[in-house]
């Protein structure tokens, strides 16, 4: 095999492989046992060490993916068969479920092995020699202490190293066989727990899925084939192994081709070991099979034979690990340079008071910093993604919100509009006196007033509570964002920050309560809509009086400001009719001065207290809150924190594994890239 294959194959698709299958053939000639050409292992063997290396150094724990040969199989398929074809090696057997861990098995070819060197690897870094006559004791008794000794099964896998002249370098990894009814010993949900483990493997779009059917069945009900399509739907990362070949022969040529359960790396027909057959005698016998079989001859000799089913294995597996390799290079040196950042941006270790108050005024400056963005400048560079911490454009819509809630014209009565001015007619009966009669009553003016700015004084305390409530939570959760390395501390802040919007709470309610008792104190306006809006409605006036006074005119009239109103029931009251039309004009006209006033006011008001929030009382609350009796705040920054330093150790041991996660793919690309050039 030429240097330069590597590179070409990371260019090959997988359907490609199939392809292949005259190559495949003639390597399958030279092929005894389970022996493989051995210049095919000098390329594949650095790859799939560099793999092998990173899947021991647990880089998937980092959310790294790695290329991987995953076997399923539906229970009595055959699949610890065909491993034990592959691996010449027996694995255990017996009744239900024989694979009941995930077993990572690293087949690797050594010319130089007088006798295979076989050792399993199981609960953090336990490595126990075995041989093959010991093998399957070896596995079930690691089995036994992971899963325990009853038929349980466990997502903690075991590795099988095998070493041994002739044998494929693959690594394969081996799961439970999936079965629906749970035997005497096993939990009802078997199923469910066996299905996990199984999509975990499968899912990742780096793993091959080796679907292992038995010829016995229709394939379209296997649940092994239901799984990987759910995970595979186009199926171009699934190689289908038939196995029990010789005790179903029949239409099974037509199975293979007909593919209706869409295969997309093709199928390989295989006969395993029966009895006490050796494994070269197998394939001998597996040969003959294929070859003289009336009907299983037929089919096309890239299709069948374990030597076959291991070429096609090891072209897969080198395709995969390249074309993978250079995104799986990227994924470390990204998370390296993250854990790295995020590593040096956690909290020195504090050694004394003046450490810890260096610390704390630090804390604070980040968190008046983010505030001063978020509620002030209107910048959220630290949030884009995030709606609720743009603060200036949450606290403007609140406002438009209250200004949407008082009314833009005076408020009416319950029944003014089927009875124009009856409001203001009785009001005036009730505060008349011994006086001139054509002057208009100023108390009736201030008691109507009264009444309506009583209808709305709700509102601005509702907006002050809405606010408050608000700026409370962005202040709380950009605080303990700052604070998150000193959770020690952080009760004390939140005890801070609740002090100190109890008080702006109290400031604002305060202050709305100055603005509603200025309005009904007396009645002024500086503000020249006051007179344009009154004199335009009063040139109504005379003809409303026509109206009232004259029966022989129609009772319903149109009014600037009021529309058309029906004046029949102010016939009666015709003496005060001019005095309350005069009135309702005063009263619509000033009442957009109020509304001018309590929107402008109180949005003047929230902007003022919100900055001196930011910028000094939030502070101030926090030193007397930390620094404050004898500073025993802080002295709670010197204690350690558990999940601080359990942090700060999970990235040391990150940090430390994937450097060495990018050492081992450094080498292995380089190897690549020479090859590439000669």
């Amino acid at each position: 095999m030429s240097k330069k294959l590597l590179p070409i194959m990371a260019t090959k698709s997988a359907k490609d492989l199939v392809g292949d299958s005259k190559a495949l053939v003639a390597a399958s000639d030279v092929v005894t046992g389970s022996a493989i050409a051995e210049s095919y292992n000098d390329q594949i063997r650095p790859l799939l060490d560099a793999v092998d290396r990173l899947r021991h150094l647990k880089v998937t724990q980092e959310g790294i993916q790695l290329p991987t040969i995953v076997v399923v199989g539906d229970q009595s398929s055959g699949k610890s068969s065909v491993l034990e074809s592959l691996a010449g090696i027996s694995l255990p057997r017996g009744q239900g479920i024989c694979t009941r861990v995930p077993l990572v098995m690293r087949l690797q070819d050594d010319p130089s092995a007088d006798s295979p060197k076989l050792q399993l690897e199981y609960s953090n870094g336990r490595v126990v020699t075995t041989s093959e006559a010991k093998v399957a004791d070896a596995i079930n008794a690691a089995t036994a202490e992971i899963a325990g000794s009853g038929k349980g099964i466990s997502d903690a896998p075991i590795t099988l190293v095998v070493r041994k002249r002739g044998v494929p370098d693959l690594t394969l990894v081996d799961l439970p066989g999936i079965t629906r009814v749970p035997v005497q010993g096993q939990p009802d949900d078997i199923y469910d727990q066996i299905a996990k483990i199984i999509k975990e493997y499968i899912a990742p779009k780096e793993s091959i899925i080796l679907n292992v059917l038995s010829a016995t069945v229709d394939f379209p009900t296997c649940e092994s084939i239901r799984m990987s399509q759910q995970v595979d739907r186009t199926g171009e990362r699934t190689l289908a192994v038939v196995t029990k070949a010789d005790k179903a022969p029949e239409g099974l040529l037509e199975k293979v081709t007909m593919d209706d359960v869409n295969i997309g790396l093709g199928y390989v027909c295989v006969r395993n070991r029966i009895g006490e057959e050796t494994y070269d005698q197998a394939r001998i016998e597996e040969e003959r099979l294929f070859k003289y079989h009336p009907l299983l001859s037929k089919i096309d000799k890239s299709m069948v034979g374990i030597p076959v089913l291991a070429q096609r294995l090891m072209q897969i597996q080198a395709t995969i690990i390249a074309k993978c390799l250079p995104d799986i290079v990227k994924q470390i040196n990204d998370r390296l340079s993250r854990h790295s950042s995020d590593l040096d941006q956690m909290p020195p270790d504090l050694n004394n008071v003046a450490d810890a108050v260096r610390a704390f005024f630090h804390i604070v400056k980040q968190v008046c910093a983010s505030l001063e963005k978020v509620l002030v400048r209107g910048e959220f560079d630290e949030f884009p993604d995030d709606r609720h911490f743009h603060g200036t454009a949450r606290i403007a819509e609140k406002m438009d919100g209250y200004k949407r809630r008082l009314p833009a014209e005076c408020p009416k009565s319950s029944d003014d509009d089927a009875m124009f001015l009856m409001e203001e007619v009785r009001v005036l009966e009730e505060t008349k006196g011994i006086n001139l009669p054509n002057f208009l009553q100023r108390s009736a003016f201030l008691v109507l007033l009264k009444k309506k700015v009583e209808t709305v004084m709700h509102v601005p305390h509702e907006l002050v509570n809405e606010v408050w409530g608000y700026v409370e939570d962005v202040v709380m959760n950009i605080l303990l964002k700052h604070s998150e390395n000193f959770p020690q501390v952080q009760p004390s802040c939140r005890r801070a920050v609740q002090t100190l919007m109890d008080k702006a709470r109290a400031r604002s309610a305060q202050h709305v309560k100055e603005l509603i008792e200025m309005e009904l104190v007396s009645d002024y306006t500086a503000n020249p809509d006051y007179m344009r809006t009154w004199t335009e409605i009063m040139e109504g006036h005379d003809s409303f009086m026509e109206a009232v006074e004259d029966c022989s005119k129609p009772a319903r009239i149109t009014l600037e400001g009021f529309g058309e109103v029906d004046v029949s029931h102010l016939r009666a009251h015709a003496g005060l009719a001019g005095q309350a039309f005069d009135l309702r004009a005063r009263l619509t006209a000033y009442w957009r001065s109020i509304v001018l006033r309590l929107v402008d006011g109180l949005a003047l008001h929230v902007l003022r207290v919100v900055k001196r929030l930011v910028e000094h009382d939030l502070e101030a609350e926090l030193a007397d809150e930390l620094l404050g009796n004898k500073m025993a705040g802080v002295e709670r920054m010197l204690a350690p924190s558990p999940s601080t330093g359990a942090k700060r150790e999970r990235m040391k041991k990150s940090i430390v594994l994937l450097r060495q996660s990018k050492e081992v793919v450094a080498n292995i690309m380089d190897r690549i890239s020479a090859a590439g050039e000669v």
